[in-house]
């Protein structure tokens, strides 16, 4: 749990390749993130298709307090997250329906800031690289361009969090208790927490 940005999208030609990871490259080296490069080029007659090969092709890189951005992709083309592929590469039945998923990131704990840069960059990027690009933003930030908003988010998300975090630590498991009941008065604590949170968001718009 925590608050993510998911996207996904098909690279607009076969060149945009080598120009996203170089560009990607440059901005990551200014703020000293680690990255890491994969193959640079698509093989011959495969970008586009539907049969792919099991290389992986593009660039991820790390921010601070944050999960690993992915700007990989199969070799036809699309936006993959680096993990879905090694669960494809490691599985014998090779199920398609893995590389349908688009990346996520969770930014929950590298902070506003972060969040806000990592939008305008896939922004960026999108609209140089991308035939295709949809991006889903928890933090409501892509959509609107509110910083107050996004603020907003981030701490409603993180008092819950914290909250639950109290939950867990406050109700231990009794002795003798089955653990799907204990699961359940757990479960009802967390929405009643939940609940409050909502109700105190509304008594501040009135």
């Amino acid at each position: 749990m925590g608050l993510s940005i998911h996207y996904k999208g098909n690279l607009r030609t076969k060149a945009a390749l080598p120009l996203l990871i170089e560009e990607v490259k440059d901005i990551v080296e200014i703020y000293k993130w680690p990255y890491h490069v994969f193959e640079t080029d698509f093989p011959v007659n495969h970008f586009g298709r539907k049969k792919i090969k099991t290389n992986l092709y593009g660039i991820s890189f790390t921010p601070p307090e944050c999960e690993t951005v992915s700007l990989t992709f199969l070799s036809n083309g699309t936006l993959i997250d680096y993990l879905s592929w090694v669960i494809y590469i490691k599985s014998q039945a090779r199920d398609q329906s893995i590389l349908q998923g688009g990346a996520s990131v969770k930014t929950q704990y590298a902070g506003a800031a972060i969040h806000k840069l990592l939008i305008h960059i896939m922004d960026d990027l999108s609209k140089k690289y991308f035939r295709h690009f949809e991006m889903m933003d928890e933090g409501e930030y892509w959509e609107t361009r509110d910083e107050k908003r996004l603020g907003k988010n981030f701490a409603l998300l993180t008092s819950l969090l914290n909250g639950m975090q109290t939950i867990f630590l406050e109700n231990p498991i009794s002795e003798g208790e089955p653990f799907e009941k204990y699961f359940r008065r757990l479960i009802g604590k967390i929405h009643s927490l939940a609940e409050g949170h909502k109700n105190d968001d509304k008594q501040k718009l009135e």
